[in-house]
């Protein structure tokens, strides 16, 4: 059977081509979601449309991969370094540079093509065949812990304490110039730009509440190291939250962290510990992960 996406169109998609759309929904390759679209596998209020259709506010967009596609994702040998593991679950920590899942017509050099080289069959099958075992996610050019669902039950009881807030996620960064207060909370909705559809941004509209809290650790000439926890877990969070307050991560490219001489190839953004109740033992768990080399070069160049 095919997997199958729904989306409504908010007003920051509106009058944009459906076909990049798409592209943004669902990180799918321009030339693959285009002939999906001649296929007929998209359907605008239960209707083809061409890839020129123009979307509108409130548009139900339905969007069907065929199976045969989604098996093209296979293992592959890539070096995992796993830092727990048991029947129920395992940890992983990722490098810098790893793409978590496959989109649709890229399917390989990815966490999940190792994982499933790992685990074989071991994998939650929640998320469907382009995420197995995947309970949450980190950026391309973030690297740390991420925790993997090996079974539906423990999949769902731990994205249960995501939801609750009870999953500890607790980040390193170093960002751009000095932060007034030591510590605080930065309590501000996220939701898609609605001035650049691949970005995200503190909006008021069409968003979801998200809290993130920070505290310095050491401060240098024009950077400053801090600890981050999430409360939330929204797309790009950290990322935005800290442009917001005027202090985008270093190397961040998109959120406007880059700079010409820093080195850094995308966001220096560690997330170095996570904590959990184990699905089965019902025990606390806490991980943690030190810098990695990027990190520690970028930490000595500007001591």
């Amino acid at each position: 059977m095919p997997e199958k996406s729904v989306f409504e169109i908010e007003e920051a998609f509106a009058d944009e081509r459906i076909d990049k759309v798409i592209v943004a929904l669902t990180d799918g390759t321009r030339s693959f979601v285009q002939k999906s679209i001649e296929d007929g596998n998209v359907l605008v209020n239960g209707k083809t449309v061409s890839k020129n259709y123009r979307c509108s506010v409130g548009d139900e967009i339905s969007v069907s991969f065929s199976e045969p596609v989604m098996l093209d994702v296979s293992p592959e040998n890539i070096p995992l370094d796993i830092r727990f593991e048991d029947e129920s679950l395992l940890v992983v920590n990722k490098a810098k540079g790893m793409v978590v899942h496959p989109a649709p017509g890229n399917y390989s050099g990815t966490l999940v093509n190792a994982l499933m080289y790992h685990c074989g069959d071991s994998l939650s099958g929640i998320n469907g065949i382009i995420r197995p075992g995947i309970v949450h996610r980190i950026d391309k050019d973030t690297s740390g812990l991420l925790i993997v669902a090996k079974n539906d039950f423990s999949h769902n009881f731990l994205a249960e304490q995501i939801k609750e807030h009870s999953f500890t996620r607790e980040y390193r960064a170093v960002i751009i110039g000095h932060l007034k207060e030591s510590s605080g909370t930065v309590d501000a909705p996220i939701g898609r730009n609605p001035k650049d559809r691949k970005k995200m941004a503190v909006t008021d509209k069409n968003s979801k509440n998200a809290v993130t809290h920070y505290e310095v650790l050491e401060e240098y000439k024009g950077y400053s190291l801090v600890k981050l926890k999430l409360e939330t877990g929204r797309t790009h969070q950290i990322r935005v939250h800290m442009a917001y307050l005027g202090h985008p991560v270093a190397g961040d490219e998109v959120y406007g962290g880059k700079r010409k001489d820093d080195g850094l190839l995308g966001q220096c953004l560690h997330a170095g510990l996570i904590g959990f109740i184990h699905p089965v033992t019902k025990e606390y768990i806490e991980i943690s992960s030190e810098y990695p080399e990027y990190f520690e070069d970028f930490l000595r160049r500007i001591k």
